[in-house]
């Protein structure tokens, strides 16, 4: 589908070869631009551009929890549970109103095909339904995109508490010790022996760094699954248009190759019928020409035996 929005509007302004007069071998007619097309571009221009908010805030978010990797005081780490919360908010008010926007462009879609020219399966109507599906792939990948930062900021949460616990006790925990520390968030009696050896503020001060990690990630991760649930339907969705778009393509495919074919076909008859008539005329001309040198002997001959 890299070139699925290309195409569709290359057979809107009549480049699409094959489509349009067989005879002529002509595209779509100018009239076309003007069928629903120009008010379609503006919204899917203005949703493109919200999808590109939604990757700047990816990007925000991406950039936040890796900067969280090298903190270790709880206060650092609640400023960038607050940034990363707020962000995640954001990113949900503007994926929410791109979602409305393609669900208004489908209805557009159904209304469009009343106009004529513009009815399903026309070159104006593929157009518009591949370019929504085009928009709506590329939310539903910078949806997926937020899953996969969701599982990294899990996967490096418990690699951060297996170095605090190796950098407070010096020893390497095990995997129950860090899936304690992880579920609970309380680590006392782990780092008991350590407090004893470095005093009790220094391992305080871990602990409730951990804490707060803990709860920036459970929160981010709620919020990050809430963003998953709103887009499950799409998602199904979009696999499913995806599918019947491919048939439809592949059958415009064979329709265009067909009617080429038959274009070119009719082009070689004229061309041999043109020929023909060409032949015909000078054949009649080679006959005449025959027939009046024969009348011109004839007459001769007469004369002579007069």
């Amino acid at each position: 589908m890299n070139n699925l929005m290309t195409e569709s509007f290359e057979r809107v302004i009549g480049r699409y070869a094959g489509e349009g007069d067989i005879e002529s071998g002509n595209g779509f007619s100018p009239d076309a631009r003007d069928m629903g097309m120009d008010g379609f571009f503006k919204k899917v221009g203005e949703i493109e551009k919200q999808i590109e908010r939604i990757t700047t805030q990816l990007h925000k978010l991406q950039t936040a929890n890796e900067e969280s990797q090298h903190v270790t005081k709880a206060s650092d780490m609640k400023a960038i549970k607050q940034r990363m919360e707020k962000d995640v908010e954001e990113v949900k008010k503007i994926a929410l109103k791109v979602k409305t926007s393609l669900e208004e462009i489908d209805r557009d879609n159904l209304i469009n095909r009343q106009k004529p020219g513009c009815e399903k399966g026309t070159g104006v109507d593929r157009s518009r339904m591949a370019m929504t599906l085009a928009l709506k792939t590329k939310l539903k990948e910078r949806m997926s995109q937020f899953q996969t930062l969701r599982q990294s900021i899990q996967d490096e949460y418990r690699e951060v508490v297996e170095r605090r616990v190796f950098t407070v006790t010096g020893t390497r925990p095990d995997e129950q010790m860090i899936d304690q520390l992880i579920e609970t968030g309380k680590g006392e009696q782990i780092f008991e022996n350590a407090i004893q050896g470095h005093g009790r503020g220094q391992i305080v001060d871990t602990l409730a760094e951990i804490q707060e990690r803990r709860d920036t990630v459970l929160e981010l991760e709620k919020k990050l699954l809430d963003l998953q649930q709103m887009f499950l339907d799409m998602s199904v969705l979009v696999d499913a248009q995806g599918d019947m778009l491919n048939d439809i393509e592949a059958q415009v495919t064979n329709s265009v190759e067909h009617v080429q074919k038959a274009t070119a076909n009719l082009q070689e008859a004229r061309k041999l019928q043109k020929n023909s008539r060409k032949y015909a005329c000078f054949a009649i001309l080679i006959l005449l020409v025959v027939i009046i040198i024969a009348l011109f002997a004839v007459l001769k001959a007469s004369k002579s035996s007069m």
